[in-house]
């Protein structure tokens, strides 16, 4: 006990803690419109078949539902999502605070004043990441994505197994983005809003085959991200309920901006 007193022992067993939890991150993030997804499993993917080869007479060189095999179950911890997909006016915040790049789709420095409440679009990753990293967050990992949005069920669309147009922002029927949250009866199992449609998603991930997954994607490696959700308009020519399915992985390069693409961002606690 040389050098130290009684009241000197305890003051330092008080402080010990205090300096522990002083280098440790909260257990919830400091914005309130982030919904959190309890752990556990559930099942990402799906084992459906496009047996009339729909995809081919529509265009498109890839089956669908091939890169979404098997349907099989992922273990995840608590994490936390935004509520909404990220607005004109939130992502503003970010390009005055930090005097980043605007996205071009923008004149004289600011967006339409009738689209505050819209999801920014013409962000590409890089864009998305830096977003979420000054909010002290980052982008969802594509699991992370897909249990927010079809639940433990393995629902093929966030409110449920049935398509609806009157849930869902999709097949051109506005002509371009909505206010974020316009589709509430379309929340998904933990009230996340436009989960299906409005603008996609980028997501964390490199497009990587599940596994066990047997189609040859000459896609697959790290060269293009994950964006999932589906958006306001289609794909090329075509729009269709199938794009807006939970489980519908869709690819872009980091590089890429588009009208229909933006993001929202997840943090957790590790």
């Amino acid at each position: 006990m040389t050098g130290f007193s009684r009241g000197s022992l305890k003051l330092l067993f008080f402080l010990i803690p205090l300096a522990v939890l002083a280098g440790c991150k909260p257990s919830a993030p400091k914005d309130k419109n982030m919904v959190l997804i309890p752990r556990g499993e559930f099942i990402i993917g799906s084992d459906e078949v496009d047996a009339e080869a729909k995809a081919l007479q529509y265009g498109s060189k890839k089956p669908w539902f091939s890169n979404e095999r098997p349907a099989h179950k992922v273990s995840l911890d608590d994490y936390y999502m935004d509520k909404t997909e990220v607005t004109n006016r939130g992502y503003k915040e970010f390009t005055d605070a930090t005097k980043y790049k605007l996205p071009p789709n923008w004149e004289n420095g600011t967006y339409p004043v009738t689209m505050d409440e819209h999801p920014v679009t013409h962000v590409d990753w890089n864009d998305a990441a830096a977003f979420c990293k000054w909010k002290d967050k980052r982008l969802p990992t594509e699991a992370e994505w897909e249990k927010a949005a079809r639940g433990t069920d393995g629902r093929r669309f966030p409110w449920g197994n049935e398509f609806d147009i009157k849930k869902v922002n999709t097949l051109g029927e506005y002509n371009g983005t909505t206010p974020i949250g316009s589709f509430p009866d379309g929340k998904s199992p933990y009230g996340l809003l436009d989960m299906a449609g409005n603008a996609w998603e980028w997501t964390a991930d490199w497009y990587m085959p599940y596994p066990n997954n047997t189609f040859d994607d000459p896609d697959y490696g790290q060269v293009n991200k994950v964006i999932r959700g589906g958006a306001w308009g289609g794909i090329g020519h075509y729009s269709m309920p199938i794009f807006v399915r939970t489980s519908f992985r869709v690819v872009a390069k980091p590089t890429e901006l588009y009208n229909d693409l933006g993001f929202r961002c997840a943090w957790s606690s590790k």
